[in-house]
């Protein structure tokens, strides 16, 4: 890429980053309550997302071959324990994937 190129790019990317973090906010003004389709997309997102990372992550793994599935099954558990136990979803994430990793890198 050239430097024009670049520094393009580089504008593209922070426009679009600052509108996507800026909109909401002139569209949804304090004033007014938020619409109801908005609030049931932010209660029924963060699972979707969550459902489709789950179905991401376990697309490759075959039963039949190797460990079997056994460190993303472990994982899987761990994630959830932790989860119910704390409730915060980004500790469920970092747990789950430190445990996978040592169990990939270390016991598998």
């Amino acid at each position: 890429m050239t430097l024009t190129q670049q520094v393009i790019t580089i504008a593209l990317v922070v426009l679009g980053t600052m509108l996507t973090r800026f909109l909401p906010f002139l569209i949804f003004t304090p004033g007014r309550p938020t619409p109801r389709y908005i609030q049931y997309i932010g209660k029924v997102l963060p699972p979707a997302v969550f459902g489709l990372l789950v179905v991401y992550c376990l697309k490759n793994v075959s039963l039949l071959a190797g460990s079997h599935g056994l460190p993303e099954a472990i994982a899987i558990a761990v994630v959830a324990a932790l989860h119910l136990w704390k409730r915060q979803m980004l500790l469920s994430i970092a747990g789950g994937t430190v445990v996978y990793m040592l169990l990939v890198q270390l016991v598998f």
